[in-house]
């Protein structure tokens, strides 16, 4: 796919997720909310050939790639949330093994491949990886956007929290997916 030149590209945080972790059930109400408002903007991104890259844990699964993680987290706990945001064959996937999604993984150098100086963020966990890789692209001067419906949270508080510290530290603009223009 040669991307679109409006230096955009949409992230997908840990959504190809087996949910067999500590806090997953805890998860998976939040994740069943974001789920139509993250297709949606897969769907948008893809008809105006803006980058999607999906960048997700490992699990610790070493020698795994994007197919292995797409194939168990099908198999997993609840493949319906799964499903639904498959990555296509045009998609990118960057596997990381910690919160954020710039920490040792070869995205800032795909996105400067990309020409991409805004990311639009979805996925899991507010609090955590959402909230991180929002102060990552922060620190490294890209803009962020983020879909404040298209987050999953496990502790509602604290990504109440943590979406108003990336809005006000982080300057990322908070809008509802269906708001988000590319």
């Amino acid at each position: 796919m040669e991307p679109r030149s409006d230096g955009t590209a949409l992230v997908v945080i840990d959504m190809i997720n087996t949910y067999d972790h500590e806090d997953a059930e805890q998860l998976v109400p939040s994740a069943a909310e974001a789920v139509s408002a993250i297709e949606r903007l897969i769907g948008r991104a893809r008809e105006r050939r803006v980058p999607v890259i999906y960048a997700n844990d490992n699990f610790g699964e070493w020698r795994s790639h994007h197919g292995e993680l797409v194939n168990s987290a099908l198999k997993g706990a609840h493949p319906e949330l799964v499903e639904p945001l498959l990555p296509d064959d045009d998609a990118l996937f960057i596997v990381k093994a910690r919160h954020s999604i710039f920490f040792e993984t070869p995205l800032s150098y795909l996105l400067s491949q990309l020409g991409v100086r805004r990311i639009v963020l979805t996925g899991q966990v507010t609090e955590q990886c959402v909230l991180y890789s929002a102060l990552d692209a922060h620190i490294r001067h890209l803009d962020v956007t983020v879909a404040k419906d298209a987050v999953a949270h496990i502790h509602a508080d604290l990504a109440e929290a943590a979406l108003r510290m990336m809005e006000r530290n982080m300057g990322a603009d908070l809008r509802a997916a269906d708001e988000i223009g590319f």
